[in-house]
């Protein structure tokens, strides 16, 4: 899988992809993901920073309004003509461009901090999009990123529900150890109701995964010490207004890191 054909891909993903988050139907997202992400994110305000995998800009946007300056890259131009769309709509003075993460268009150490929501782990050479991070960062700067947790989203994985309740007690897992290159998986948010379950096609992503040792070699091998990790789960408040999100609660989903430029 190189990035010409990982591009199309995500091309192809965005006019849906766009559509569905901004109807609210990425639950694990809105009421999850994010929320824990910018929990544990420093105060930027007055920085710099690059946005790596921005999307539509969903993430981008709340960035911006903690106060940085934010400069937002992906490798997709349908979702960077979106991102830009809701920055005519609503300024929050976001530079968006179209750009590779293993190829970044930025002299040396130009930003303060980077972020990457959920995208590091569909890049096919995450060593290079580090390697690019890190040169970008000024000295001590630092780069928080999530990704699916690499533990439990397994080539194989099945959650297993009590037949009653329907609530997930466990979730199987298998073939940690084998790297998946690009293979595609279809799928479309759980959430998504009939009506456009009929009028968008499933989603389909490459897939690559890395065991968590991979992972924290790559840190280390790229310039970067690991200051904090955090793994979120639902609260039972949020269970309880998003009944989905309760399988949450028995695994981890997803995986932040916060790094220092070394």
């Amino acid at each position: 899988m190189n990035d010409t054909q990982a591009q199309q891909y995500w091309n192809d993903n965005a006019e849906a992809w766009t559509e569905l988050v901004r109807a609210g139907f990425d639950i694990y997202r809105d009421h999850l993901n994010t929320p824990a992400f910018f929990n544990m994110l420093p105060d930027v305000r007055g920085l710099s920073g690059i946005d790596v995998g921005c999307g539509e800009g969903y993430n981008t946007r709340i960035l911006a309004t903690k106060g940085a300056r934010v400069t937002a890259i992906d490798i997709s131009e349908t979702f960077i003509k979106k991102a830009k769309d809701a920055e005519e709509e609503h300024p929050l003075g976001i530079n968006y461009r179209v750009a590779r993460a293993a190829d970044l268009p930025f002299e040396n150490s130009v930003f303060d901090f980077a972020t990457s929501f959920m995208c590091l782990m569909d890049v096919a050479r995450p060593q290079e999009a580090l390697r690019e991070i890190n040169r970008v960062l000024k000295p001590s700067g630092f780069l928080q990123f999530s990704i699916t947790h690499p533990c439990f989203t397994t080539p194989h994985r099945r959650n297993l529900r009590n037949r009653i309740t329907g609530k997930t007690y466990a979730v199987e897992v298998g073939d940690y150890f084998k790297n998946r290159d690009g293979e595609i998986d279809e799928w479309i948010f759980g959430e998504t109701p009939p009506v456009l379950r009929s009028k968008f096609q499933k989603f389909k992503t490459p897939v690559f995964n890395w065991t968590l040792t991979q992972w924290f070699h790559l840190i280390h091998e790229h310039g970067f010490a690991i200051e904090q990790i955090n793994e979120p789960y639902a609260s039972d408040d949020v269970v309880h207004a998003h009944p989905a999100l309760q399988d949450t609660q028995v695994v981890a989903y997803f995986l932040h890191f916060r790094c220092r430029k070394c």
